[in-house]
């Protein structure tokens, strides 16, 4: 069993997969994912190179083995932490500019190797909508790996620290085992230094890190979280991440991620809010009242005589998001849903009075008649509404909402018959 199985989950294979499966499931990625395809996408970039990271470990036997066992800690200390530059990977892969997949992204990717630098870590930072409506500053604490300031990221007493004979400060040494007529050869970590290069005897080790030369500080980030950013939006803190004797600090990104709202749903920066009124309202007129996101009410005048319908929906312009560095701001649309009252006429259930309808009629439309009127010579037979009984009736009364005609539902493999006619 593989101590981490990280490396494995972004290039989306099994830990037992085999160096074919490796290198399909990496170019697949890579092409999906190069920063020349994507140039608009700041994390395929980041993508690319986890993807480019993960095969180059993978691929390699060596770091392949160090990495199953001890993780991505025993490839730090096995110095086994830095690697060809994706792009480099990408060219060599592929076969740079004269393979089959050469010229693709624009010719030539090769760039000079960078030095190493320690690992990005990443957070996840779920905001809610108000703040990011106006803005904030959060105070985010993290735990990161610093140089010892006791022994200088040495690990020990000045001098103390000898390179491993056994391995020459490799961490990893070869050897060879006899298999009947066959001698194998391979590599394994160091017995001597356990991997790590380096000797230091336990009286000379340094007591604040224990000879692992790095310690777990505490750092507080403030992360300025500017109006009207979008979730997957990252922002970045250069050399603030996990620091490593001989390589470069790593960085610290932060991803925004909004919070679902109880009233509002945000689509770029358009607001959306579902609206109840009676009918009274939806036909005489009167006010709606909707709090905003930053402490505001806003008061709006429904016109008597408007008639809103059910499922209309109207706009207020310039009451949605801010966008997002620039001085203007989305639209906020409102959807109404009518209520109808249950029943028109006296609390007791008294039906309306001559004067009552009368008085409606005065203000409606006309009556339209629902179905033609029958022949004079038909049998008529009155009859009167009644409420549905679930409890008498099952599931047939909600099922009528749901009737589709049955041309437009066939069973799934079942042919459409036209008839000829002859």
């Amino acid at each position: 069993m593989v101590k981490d199985q990280k490396f494995y989950d972004i290039l989306g294979v099994s830990p037992d997969a085999t160096e074919a499966q490796l290198k399909s499931a990496y170019k697949k990625g890579a092409l999906k994912h190069h920063p020349d395809k994507n140039a608009h996408n700041p994390e395929a970039a980041e993508k690319f190179k986890d993807l480019s990271h993960a095969y180059e470990v993978l691929s390699d036997p060596e770091k392949r083995q160090i990495y199953d066992q001890y993780g991505e800690e025993g490839l730090e200390q096995g110095g086994a932490g830095g690697g060809m530059a994706a792009e480099d990977l990408f060219a060599q892969f592929f076969g740079g500019g004269g393979g089959p997949f050469g010229g693709m992204f624009g010719g030539g990717m090769s760039r000079e190797q960078g030095p190493k630098k320690a690992r990005t870590i990443s957070h996840v930072h779920k905001v809610s909508l108000e703040d990011i409506y106006k803005g904030k500053v959060s105070k985010l604490a993290l735990q990161k790996s610093v140089i010892c300031p006791k022994c200088d990221g040495r690990g020990g007493k000045e001098g103390a620290v000898k390179k491993c004979a056994g391995c020459d400060g490799r961490g990893m040494k070869h050897m060879m085992r006899q298999m009947g007529p066959m001698i194998q050869r391979f590599q394994t970590v160091c017995p001597d230094c356990q991997g790590e290069g380096e000797i230091i005897r336990d009286r000379d080790r340094c007591k604040q890190c224990n000879g692992k030369k790095t310690i777990i500080e505490r750092k507080v980030l403030h992360v300025h979280v500017d109006r009207g950013v979008k979730s997957g939006h990252r922002i970045e803190f250069r050399g603030e991440g996990d620091q490593l004797p001989g390589v470069e600090p790593g960085d610290v990104v932060f991803e925004i991620e909004q919070k679902p709202h109880p009233r509002f749903q945000r689509k770029d920066d358009d607001l959306f809010y579902h609206a109840d009124i009676d009918l009274l309202t939806a036909l005489a007129g009167g006010k709606l009242h909707i709090e905003h996101l930053d402490d505001r009410w806003l008061t709006i005048d429904i016109i008597p005589g408007e008639c809103i319908s059910p499922g209309q929906v109207k706009v207020i312009r310039g009451q949605g998001m801010p966008s997002y560095r620039h001085h203007d701001y989305g639209n906020l649309y409102i959807q109404f849903d009518v209520k109808f009252p249950e029943h028109l006429g006296g609390e007791d259930g008294t039906p309306l009075s001559e004067e009552q309808i009368k008085a409606l009629e005065s203000v409606l439309p006309p009556r339209t008649a629902a179905t033609s009127a029958p022949p004079i010579d038909a049998i008529v037979e009155d009859f009167t509404l009644e409420e549905v009984d679930h409890n008498r009736e099952g599931g047939r009364a909600r099922g009528m909402a749901g009737m589709e005609d049955d041309d437009d539902e066939m069973h799934p493999g079942a042919e459409r018959v036209q008839c000829a006619s002859q």
